[in-house]
This record gives structure tokens, sequence and C-alpha cells, in this order.
């Protein structure tokens, strides 16, 4: 049986190892469109900010043992009735026929549409051959400014990254706060993170061009106009408003599209084509509390939709068990994670959310090293289930882990009663006899008991 692959990625290179793992016989082949096999594209900010200071660390790993891996082939085409992907390698096209086939293709940085978009200087974040580019410029060119047009987590940890090498940051935000993936309470203390190192945020706007400012005494190599009028000089430009699914080569074969416009899946990652299955970036993705499927870029869900992948294809009988939309990220010194929905998503989905905010230390205050936490925890108030947490704090107070401890109470369903009774462990330099999600839990069961009085 031979099991075909495009794309080396989180999701390809999983499936990959799992198929391999399940049936050491099968012949696996991969095809990879660039020269790096398996590198964490979540680690680039990292490499430029020069905390990460080799390339080379960002492989996952090296070898891949019982996998061919075919580097610099670019899937062109796949014919599904006769089960063979058109590959172009070296300027020259050959068929390459499979048995099964697992498309893999990830995401796209989108590039909008704006003039000047393409000048030399701008830049999009989402391969290794984009962070060599960006690095060059900063190495050989020095700049001293720079402007990030999008305010997600690509957007955020890159004015991060560049804060450290020295540059001037501004970073434009299309909506009224940074990082619309958390309430506006939360999102307003990144905020303040941001201009404490500096970094110069402008909410509210949207670039509208770029502009060559002209050689010889000028100050800046570009210049960005936004939205208001706004116009903003810079030596480097980062596009960063989000990414989109890379399922044109799977659409054009006769797949179906779901959401966002990502390849259509089952939860055994099956498309409508036969024997061709998708996974990671490039594919819709099962959400257990919406129970429908959704559109989310993440490097774990794509890594577990590979494993899938790759079991399925060899003949295994698992299946994806779905996402909450845990979500973690690290701005300087503060680290603002999320799970399940927040109380808009919760309500457009049919429940009675209720959101409660609370203040409390990581740890016993009388242990040296104490610092606050906002914790803010959503439930729905009919039921009481338990539909997401959000946490914000110094990024040395396991705020990462501790929303772990949420996603896995919404993975089983929990109540919020039922965050309240985990058994968690407790020691004064660590936490308290109940952690401040159990905290967060019993403030919202008060709340909605209150709230149910006065009714």
């Amino acid at each position: 049986m031979h099991l075909l692959i495009i794309g080396g990625s989180d999701a390809g290179i999983s499936a990959a190892l799992r198929a391999h793992e399940i049936d050491p016989a099968a012949d696996i082949t991969l095809l990879l469109a660039d020269d790096y096999p398996n590198f964490s594209i979540c680690g680039l900010p990292y490499f430029l900010s020069g905390q990460t200071p080799h390339w080379q660390q960002l492989a996952h790993r090296t070898d891949f043992p019982g996998i061919r891996v075919l580097r610099g082939h670019i899937a062109r085409s796949i014919d599904a009735v006769a089960r063979r992907v058109h590959v172009e390698h070296a300027g020259a096209l050959r068929p390459i026929p499979y048995d099964r086939l697992i498309v893999a293709t990830g995401a796209t940085p989108v590039r909008p549409s704006i003039t000047g978009g393409t000048l030399e200087g701008v830049y999009t974040l989402h391969t290794m051959d984009e962070s060599f580019a960006i690095d060059r410029h900063i190495t050989e060119r020095s700049p001293r400014s720079a402007v990030i047009v999008g305010a997600g987590y690509i957007g955020l940890e890159m004015a991060d990254a560049l804060t450290r090498r020295g540059l001037q940051v501004t970073l434009l935000s299309r909506s009224t706060d940074v990082l619309p993936t958390v309430d506006a309470a939360l999102a307003r203390r990144v905020v303040d993170e941001l201009h404490h190192h500096g970094v110069r945020v402008v909410s509210g706007v949207s670039a509208q061009r770029i502009d060559a400012a002209g050689a010889g005494g000028t100050a800046f190599a570009l210049r960005v106009a936004d939205s208001e009028g706004g116009r903003h000089g810079a030596d480097l430009v980062i596009l960063a408003v989000g990414v989109r699914p890379s399922s044109e080569l799977a659409e054009r074969a006769g797949a179906a599209l779901g959401v966002h416009g990502a390849i259509a899946v089952t939860r055994q990652m099956q498309t409508n084509l036969p024997d061709v299955l998708a996974a990671g970036d490039c594919a819709t993705t099962y959400h257990r509390l919406l129970d429908a499927p959704t559109y989310l870029s993440l490097g774990t869900i794509a890594h577990k939709q590979g494993r899938v992948a790759g079991e399925r294809a060899v003949g295994g009988a698992c299946e994806f068990a779905g996402t909450v939309g845990s979500q973690s990220l690290k701005v300087f010194d503060l680290a603002i994670a999320r799970t399940g929905l927040l109380g808009h998503e919760a309500r457009d989905a049919g429940f009675d959310p209720l959101t409660v905010a609370i203040q409390a230390d990581d740890h016993k205050s009388y242990f040296p090293g104490a610092v606050p936490l906002q914790l803010r925890i959503t439930g729905d108030r009919r039921s009481g289930r338990l539909l997401g947490a959000q946490i914000l704090g110094d990024r040395r107070a396991e705020v990462s882990k501790r929303i772990d401890i949420v996603a896995a109470a919404l993975y089983q369903g929990a109540s919020v009663e039922q965050l309240n009774e985990l058994d968690l462990t407790y020691t004064p330099p660590f936490s308290s006899p109940w952690d401040p999600v159990q905290l967060a839990a019993q403030a919202w069961q008060a709340q909605r008991a209150a709230r149910g009085r006065s009714v």
C-alpha cells in the first residue's frame, strides 16, 4: 500500500510517523515543497528575536526512518480518479501514484491587497525562507523602526521579537483592542505591556497603502498610510493579518470545502474524495463545545489531526476527538491564555452565558514572588456547564498550565462546580489550597446564585 502525503509540517509529518508506527511495512512518501521538514513555524518569532539563536534548533526532528521524504517537490494537481498526484521538481512534472492520499498543505498568510504590499522591505512570516529574509534585512540593513500590520498572535509575537532586536515598533490594529481572541478587559492589559516596552499601538485602523519614502536624506525607507489618515515611517513592515487554509489544490481535485474555505473533513479526517484524507491548517476541525466543524489554525490541532489521518490511512479505527480552542501566548513578560468559548461566542451558540472576573495571587502571598492573575470564567447560567476561561498574568505564573486545567474539564463536559471540586496540588510556592481557577469557579457560582435570587 502506497501512502502519499502532501506537506511536511506538523500534520504531514505526524501522519507519516503514525502510519509507519502502525504499519512498518507501508510504503510512505512525503512531498515537501521546501527543504525544511518538520520545522517549528511557531518558533520563528523566537529565532528572529535571538532567543533561539540557531534556526536549526527549530527542527522537531532530523531523521524520518521508514519514510521517503522528497524535498523541493511541489504538488501541482491531484487526479482522484486515476489516484495520482502531478508533482513538479527541478522544472520537470511527473505523476506519482498512490493508494491513499493525505493532503496536509497547511495555511497561507493573508497578504492584504493594499498598494505597496510587495515593496522591498515588506514581509509576511509563515515559512523558514520568510524568516531568513527578515533576519537578513535586520542584519544587513540595521533598520531602526518597524510597522506591524495586525495585532493577533503573530503581530504581538513579532512586536516582542523586533523590540528585542532593537527596533522601534509601531503596531496597527484593525480592532479597537489588540488580540481579539480574548475579552477587551484582558486585551487592554496586553496594550499596557506593549506600551511598557516601548511599542506604539494604534488601534481602530487598517493599513491603506505602503509607499517607498524615497532615497537620500529621508528618515525612513517606507511609509504606511492608515485608514484614519495617519502616516507611519518604517524601515521594515510585517504584514500579520492572519492566515487562510491552503485548500486550492484539493478543491481543484473536487474536494468539498467547509468553514472559511478549509477542506471539509469528517472526524476520521476523510474528505468527500475516495481514499483522500486531509489534516492540519488546510482542513476544518471539530469543536467539542459547538458540536460542529470550525476552523482554527493551531499546531496542537495539526499534530492531532495528522496522527489520526496517518492511522486511518493504514487501516486504523481512530477519530479526531475535537478541540475546545485552547491557546496561549507570551508578550514580553506577560502570558495570556484562553480555552473554550468567550461570552459572545457562547451566546451565538445558543447558551445563556455568564462571565465572572476575579483577581488572585498565583501562590500564597507570604512566599516571596507572588504575582496577581486575572481570571475570567464563563459558564452556562441555565445548566451550570463550564464553557470557557481566560487567564492573564506574569509569564512565570503557570498561566498556560492553569488554562490546561480548564481545558481538561471542558473536554469531560464538566460543570463549573466540578471544576471547583478537582483535587489539585498545593504548596505555598506554587499555589493556594484553592487554586486561582477554583476561586474563579467559586465566584462564578456565587454570582449565578445571586442573579438567580434577584430574578
